[in-house]
C-alpha cells in the first residue's frame, strides 16, 4: 500500500511557478499528488475551505492573463469574498499558483524559502 501523500498541489500543468513547485518537492523527495484545474476543474467546497484560512484577495491572482482577459465590469464586480468565488469557480485560472496543500497550512505560490521551512521535518 502507498503511503499517503504529504502535500497536495493545485495548479496547471504548464505554470511556471507549479512546475517549480513540483521540481522542488520532488527534489526533496516530498511525496505529494497533484490536481491540475483544466483536467479536474474545481469544487467549490474546496475553494470554501482554502477561503476560511485566507483572505479571498491573496487567493485571487490580479497579475495572470485571465484577470487581464476580463471585462472592466467583471473585474469591478470582484469586491468581496463572494463575489470572488463566484468568479474563480467560473474561471479557476483567476487563483494564484500554485496552490500547496500540506497538513494544515495552505501555501499560495511558489517559494523555496517557505517550502524549506514547511516541510524542514521531513527532509532532514
Amino acid at each position: 500500500m502507498q503511503a499517503p501523500a504529504l502535500a497536495k498541489v493545485y495548479g496547471i500543468e504548464n505554470c511556471d511557478q507549479v512546475r517549480r513547485a513540483r521540481a522542488w518537492l520532488r527534489d526533496h523527495a516530498i511525496e505529494y499528488s497533484f490536481h491540475d484545474y483544466r483536467k479536474h476543474g474545481l469544487e467549490a467546497e474546496l475553494l470554501e475551505r482554502w477561503l476560511r484560512h485566507l483572505p479571498w484577495d491573496v487567493l485571487l491572482n490580479r497579475r495572470g492573463l485571465a484577470w487581464r482577459k476580463l471585462s472592466a465590469q467583471d473585474k469591478a464586480r470582484i469586491v468581496d469574498k463572494a463575489s470572488a468565488m463566484e468568479a474563480m469557480l467560473a474561471e479557476p485560472l483567476l487563483i494564484k499558483r500554485p496552490v500547496i496543500e500540506a497538513g494544515d497550512r495552505l501555501l499560495v505560490g511558489f517559494s523555496d524559502v517557505v517550502l524549506n521551512s514547511t516541510f524542514e521535518a521531513s527532509t532532514s
